[in-house]
């Protein structure tokens, strides 16, 4: 398994090892002793599972209380998959990465608490599967619309679809400190 740290120190790129012969492939979707010398050592309690189609964005999600990590990786299809550090007094406070995962590329990535995530489907249909570090907390739910041209993301597409309660979300700069996650 190899590990990169991008842009956002914190959030990694993680890339499994891949045993394959005329048969198929076999890899390791997680083995916490090999993450943990990564330097990854999130406690994962939930999985999730989504499908989605061509031009579908979900996020930028977080939860505030109860911040969640994520281990994102695609199982069918590719995804265009982003960060938003948006733990207040970060150095790299509003600043955001951005990652193709696919399941041909059979990259992970890994997002500490305390950042925004989205993703958009590149394919036709994304199996996107993540385990995540906190309970899905209804009451925590938040986010940060996609579009924010103070973040100026470059999303794969200029009028996805979105649920009506990611269309709702405002402008990082127009967030309660509150409501973000305090940086340590």
């Amino acid at each position: 398994m190899k590990c990169y740290s991008t842009v956002l120190p914190e959030v990694k790129i993680i890339e499994p090892a891949v045993y394959e012969d005329s048969r198929g492939f076999f890899l390791e979707t997680w083995n916490f002793a090999q993450y943990v010398q990564a330097g990854i050592t999130a406690n994962f309690v939930q999985d999730n599972l989504s499908l989605s189609s061509k031009g579908v964005l979900r996020g930028l999600h977080y939860q505030q209380p109860n911040p969640q990590g994520k281990l994102i990786y695609v199982l069918q299809g590719e995804v265009f998959d982003v960060a938003v550090d948006i733990r207040y007094g970060s150095p790299t406070f509003g600043q955001w990465v951005g990652v193709l995962l696919s399941a041909l590329n059979r990259r992970q990535l890994y997002i500490p608490e305390g950042f925004a995530h989205g993703f958009c489907a590149v394919s036709d249909t994304v199996l996107f599967a993540y385990k995540c570090t906190a309970f899905y907390s209804p009451a925590s739910e938040k986010g940060v619309c996609w579009n924010d041209p103070g973040l100026n993301i470059t999303w794969p597409v200029s009028e996805p679809i979105l649920s009506d309660k990611d269309k709702q979300y405002r402008c990082l700069s127009e967030i309660a400190r509150e409501d973000l996650i305090k940086y340590e």
